[in-house]
């Protein structure tokens, strides 16, 4: 039964030069009709699934900042028809600093939404140029700063590592710019250039200067000694929040539960099958107006696969696997699938044992999908 929903907003203002998510420049899209055509996926969808287990709501994209007030209104207008809002504990919208006006930031919150996560990156103006982002230090500054006198109180920010160019002193000093604005969570992630964007066609022409890996190894050990510093407890990978502020929704992601995922080029994971939606508008618009879900490829999983995915996703959380949990869903102990890779492991010092959990230990995070790999069967 899924415990969560995911909203794909594919429009952008600007295209960042690392993005790979499904996405389009907003101008001259059908960004109403869109939004029209999720409101009856959500129909659909709540025509034969129980969405009072649903817990938790989460806007991405895309950008969904992108959107007017008015549409943004009448997207959560649209959530608020076909889920029973009661039981959501968390709502979470992505955000660009540079678009969160008042009006908006009002919007969201009379909306329900009680949770931003605001894309800001880096604090340093060339490395934003560098990739594509178009907000300034003062747009980070002033969206937080109103935010709160609205009312949220549950306000992440994402920051990157690894990036062109970057410099240890330059991660240190986005750090402090970091904690001086005293916010809950943080989520921090290294670059990754993937395939179909920017970066990765200036990577194959040499034309993208990144820092080594012994660099991004030292950065991220300066991340987490900081965010454990100030009072923020790693509880993923990437992921440093104040207590009660983890976020409920990427959690069900990495307990491998369900999720429905609605919107163009959207994934989702409901009742053992594994779900992608059509990328492009003018697909995935057809298909709702034709009164079907605009499925585009399913998988329905094997329990193998079920159980790689529980001990690659799982580990990422600093908690780990837990063991009794893995035999109520699987009827059979993970040492009886891995026990040559468990010791192994246990050997190189990579994982460790706590009681009911297996879990990374602080030299295996450095290395975590080496470690991953190992459980694939």
């Amino acid at each position: 039964m899924a415990r969560g929903i995911y909203i794909h907003i594919p429009f952008c203002h600007q295209i960042c030069n690392y993005c790979d998510f499904n996405k389009v420049f907003f101008k001259n899209q059908p960004v109403d009709e869109y939004i029209e055509s999720l409101g009856e996926e959500l129909r659909l969808w709540a025509a034969e699934s129980d969405f009072q287990s649903i817990e938790t709501v989460f806007l991405g994209g895309g950008t969904p900042t992108s959107l007017s007030p008015t549409q943004l209104k009448r997207l959560l207008t649209l959530i608020h028809m076909y889920i029973p809002m009661e039981h959501v504990t968390e709502f979470t919208s992505e955000a660009n600093p540079d678009e969160l006006t008042k009006e908006k930031l009002e919007v969201l919150y009379n909306g329900g939404v009680n949770r931003l996560s605001l894309g800001v990156q880096a604090f340093q103006e060339d490395l934003l140029r560098k990739l594509g982002r178009t907000h300034s230090n003062k747009h980070v500054f002033q969206t937080i700063e109103e935010a709160k006198k609205i009312g949220f109180k549950n306000i992440s920010i994402d920051l990157m590592y690894g990036l062109p160019g970057q410099t240890m002193e330059q991660w240190k000093e986005t750090l402090d710019i970091a904690f001086s604005l005293w916010l809950p969570h943080y989520s921090a992630y290294s670059l990754i250039v993937e395939p179909k964007t920017i970066f990765y066609n200036l990577m194959a022409k040499r034309k993208l200067r990144l820092p080594g890996e012994d660099l991004e190894a030292e950065m991220y050990d300066v991340l987490m000694q900081q965010m454990e510093q100030h009072g923020l407890h790693q509880y993923e990978i990437s992921n440093f929040s104040k207590e009660g502020y983890s976020s409920l929704h990427n959690r069900i992601y990495w307990d491998n539960d369900e999720y429905v995922g609605l919107g163009a080029g959207a994934h989702g994971y409901s009742k053992g099958i594994r779900y992608s939606n059509h990328g492009p508008l003018k697909k995935y618009m057809e298909a709702i107006a034709n009164g079907d879900k605009p499925i585009h490829e399913t998988h329905t999983e094997t329990k193998q696969e079920r159980i790689e995915e529980e001990l690659f996703l799982g580990l990422r959380k600093t908690e780990g696997v837990s063991k009794k949990h893995f035999f109520t869903k699987f009827n059979c102990t993970i040492e009886s699938i891995y026990e040559k890779q468990i010791q192994e492991l246990l050997k190189t010092e990579l994982i460790a044992i706590e009681g009911d959990y297996i879990k990374l230990t602080r030299k295996g995070r450095f290395v975590g999908n080496e470690v991953f790999e190992e459980f694939l069967l």
